[in-house]
């Protein structure tokens, strides 16, 4: 049976590269609304109704009115905004989060799909403290970069045209100054820390792709581990699967530089232990595609393991 997929939102930037990655399966049916229609309550209400999953690609608010549109129907849904991230009553849509976790997605009603930042960030720390090698209550900091995809029409409006009244002009710059950033609760109920994280993110001046980095103190760490123990947490934790992969010490240990943007295009996420051996320091290092993994790549994944892909 083919499955009804409706993008609710289809016309942002997360929307569009969804749309983009579902065109010409035929295995799901898609589902459109007009761009004029867009706003009209009952004619999104009536593709909500008529969808099996609707994918949210909305801001928080209207994501939840979305929900409220669909009333009683049988509707799955895979929330793309901010809006349900912490909800218990909403599965997390980080496949790799734990062993089992795939399965939790499949059968679930409804799916938060994880930030971008918050995607890098809970997999080098979730691990570690389902190890138990992490404290909860560590001091963990968190510094990450990101392509101005991220941003959305805006912000890719400030940088590509000329015409704009507010553009960007700077290489790159630093933002959630105040250490408010919205991805910071996920990352605190998900990667099971009782502190909440310093985080600070910034934009550069290229379209897509990202790293995210956690930097640790070893010797604060249960047992002292080293730079192999750590990495062989990370090994251990996403044994088994083909998205979240480790790289291996031997390779990582000769890198003179990580570029965001070496997974551009793909699903994939990449992560790295780095540091000199008895230095007592790690820098634990993840990769992404904001807009893939980080964003629309995840709603796919999601949706494929719902429908039984």
């Amino acid at each position: 049976m083919t499955a009804k997929i409706f993008v609710d939102g289809e016309h942002g930037t997360t929307g569009l590269q969804i749309k983009q990655r579902l065109e010409g399966r035929d295995d799901i049916e898609l589902l459109a609304i007009a761009h004029g229609d867009r706003h009209d309550k009952d004619i999104r209400a009536d593709l909500l109704k008529s969808a099996d999953i609707a994918i949210l690609c909305l801001p928080d608010a209207g994501a939840r009115e979305s929900v409220k549109l669909a009333g009683n129907a049988h509707t799955r849904f895979i929330d793309a905004s901010t809006a349900h991230r912490t909800d218990p009553d909403w599965v997390f849509g980080f496949a790799e989060l734990e062993p089992g976790h795939a399965g939790k997605i499949a059968a679930a009603e409804k799916v938060s799909n994880p930030g971008c930042y918050s995607t890098g960030a809970i997999a080098l720390i979730k691990p570690l403290t389902a190890a138990g090698m992490l404290p909860a209550d560590y001091p963990v900091t968190i510094n990450a970069i990101s392509g101005y995809t991220g941003g959305g029409k805006a912000l890719i409006a400030r940088f590509e045209d000329e015409s704009n009244p507010d553009p960007v002009t700077a290489p790159a710059y630093a933002y959630a100054l105040a250490l408010g950033h919205k991805h910071v609760p996920e990352i605190q109920t998900h990667g099971q820390l009782e502190r909440r994280p310093v985080f600070t993110p910034n934009v550069g001046r290229y379209p897509q792709g990202m790293t995210v980095q956690v930097p640790l103190h070893l010797e604060l760490l249960a047992g002292s581990p080293d730079i192999a123990d750590v990495h062989g947490a990370l090994a251990a934790h996403y044994a088994g699967q083909d998205i979240v992969s480790v790289v291996p010490l031997d390779i990582s240990s000769g890198l003179s530089m990580i570029e965001p943007t070496e997974l551009v295009g793909t699903n994939l996420m990449r992560l790295y232990a780095l540091g000199t051996p008895g230095g007592g320091q790690a820098n634990l290092i993840a990769v992404l595609d904001n807009l893939g993994k980080g964003a629309s790549g995840a709603c796919v994944q999601s949706m494929d393991l719902m429908i039984g892909n």
